[in-house]
């Protein structure tokens, strides 16, 4: 069966769109660049999450949105490119998100839990014919097995940042 190109345009759009706005999410926290915080005020907002260090949480997830949105803009290294933005995404989701509700109008997880189920989408379905994947031979990286794989390990790592957390519930301002 040859490959429907119509099918590998339109995932070559959503990849690269995708891609290049999750690397400039990334570089808007990291680099301040494209009216972003910079790293400085990314990691004081981590530490307000609860995440400390802020500055190397800060570094971990801007340069999983900027590695894993320029992979995945080009269609490079299979599923684990978009793996990476589940992680960020789960994180995101929950940490900053979930308390606000559903829509994006107070905060709520509308967009990260979008972004995230299209990353979990790219990961398990591959970026289509017209990716480096596909022009370096590196088809395999795509099979079922391994999608699910990076896709778990995507949710897991999410997770165990979040575990990572130091946080009261007390209200006290954590040691």
């Amino acid at each position: 069966m040859r490959p429907n190109p119509a099918f590998g345009a339109g995932f070559l759009a959503v990849r690269f769109v995708f891609g290049l706005f999750m690397a400039a999410h990334g570089a808007q926290k990291l680099l301040g660049w494209f009216g972003g915080y910079g790293l400085a005020g990314t990691g004081g907002f981590f530490e307000q999450l609860g995440f400390r260090p802020g500055k190397l949480f800060a570094v971990v997830a801007s340069g999983s949105e900027i590695v894993g949105g320029l992979l995945l803009a080009v269609g490079l290294f299979g599923p684990f490119a978009p793996a990476l933005l589940v992680a960020v995404m789960t994180v995101a989701t929950f940490s900053v998100h979930w308390q606000n509700g559903m829509f994006a109008t107070w905060n709520g997880i509308k967009v990260s839990l979008m972004y995230g189920a299209v990353a979990f989408e790219l990961a398990l379905t591959g970026p289509g014919q017209y990716s480096l994947d596909t022009v370096f031979g590196l088809d395999a990286l795509w099979t079922e097995q391994i999608a699910w794989i990076a896709v778990s390990l995507g949710v897991a790592g999410g997770f165990a940042n979040l575990l990572l957390r130091k946080i009261t519930l007390s209200g006290a301002k954590p040691a």
